[in-house]
């Protein structure tokens, strides 16, 4: 009987991380960062400025997220992606790694653009084949997604400055029951015709505990880098804005707390958690690239 039960009981244990885990989308270009570049770069030749992108936010004034920087990828296939950025330095930014790299896309080159509302128009735009990936970056489980890309030297101005990294006791917060904010050009929703136009959007957004996101995207996906922000109400970050910043203001100073990482598979509207690269976790790895 003990025996029985000692069986019984390591069954439960190793089958507990199947249970009703919920996957993450892994293959951003694919699915979502080639075909939203061309609806944006579309809706803005057509002049179709009727909407926006992060689920349940709203416009951003230009000069508001002056640190985001947008992401033209392209490829070694010769198509072209989006995603997002934060500003560091006149020379470095920060995104994710899936940006540059997935199982199944390399980047070639990027375009990165600042102070500007728009992807495909306006603004400062500098290209750049110089992104350097963290060392443990996982492309099937999008642990340590981050990676540092180095510009020529840009001005800071109104629309164009660098966002603060966490220093101090910010390093050792969990910012669990936190409000932050998110901005991003990705998706207004998970159905391409509801998502029909070209602007900065933003969201301010709920962290929550990691805890909570583990039980249901598994422990392989959510770790100690890893933070996470709740869907309540549908609102969060969604397709295409990935690599954008999860800014936090405290004692009047913004700083950069995540870098989008994922969503759930089945989309960005179901209410679950979004994912992000937790910077404190990566401040000293940042830092020495900055």
């Amino acid at each position: 009987m003990k025996c029985l039960l000692l069986f019984v009981c390591m069954g439960v244990v190793a089958a507990a991380p199947q249970l009703a885990v919920e996957s993450i989308l892994t293959n951003y270009h694919e699915l979502i960062g080639i075909p939203e570049a061309a609806r944006i770069k579309a809706a803005e030749e057509a002049r179709d400025f009727d909407g926006a992108r992060i689920v349940g936010g709203q416009l951003s004034a230009l000069g508001a997220h002056p640190h985001l920087g947008g992401l033209l990828v392209t490829l070694t296939t010769g198509q072209v992606s989006m995603c997002g950025s934060s500003l560091l330095s006149n020379t470095k930014l920060v995104t994710a790694a899936h940006c540059w790299r997935t199982n199944s896309f390399q980047g070639r080159s990027v375009e990165v653009v600042l102070g500007s509302l728009n992807l495909f128009s306006g603004g400062t735009r500098v290209t750049t084949t110089n992104v350097e990936l963290h060392a443990s970056y996982n492309a099937n489980n999008l642990n340590s997604d981050v990676a540092i890309i180095t510009i020529p030297w840009v001005a800071y101005s109104n629309t164009i400055n660098k966002i603060d990294l966490p220093s101090g006791l910010l390093l050792y917060m969990t910012f669990e029951g936190n409000w932050a904010q998110a901005a991003g050009f990705g998706r207004t929703s998970d159905a391409a015709a509801g998502a029909n136009n070209q602007e900065l959007r933003e969201a301010n957004l709920v962290v929550i505990a990691n805890w909570e996101c583990q039980a249901i995207y598994g422990m392989q996906v959510v770790i100690g880098s890893t933070l996470c922000t709740s869907g309540f109400a549908g609102a969060g970050t969604c397709s295409g804005d990935s690599g954008g910043p999860l800014a936090l203001t405290f004692s009047g100073v913004r700083y950069l707390i995540g870098v989008t990482s994922f969503v759930a598979a089945q989309g960005c509207q179901t209410g679950l958690p979004a994912g992000y690269a937790r910077v404190s976790s990566f401040a000293t790895w940042i830092n020495a690239r900055i």
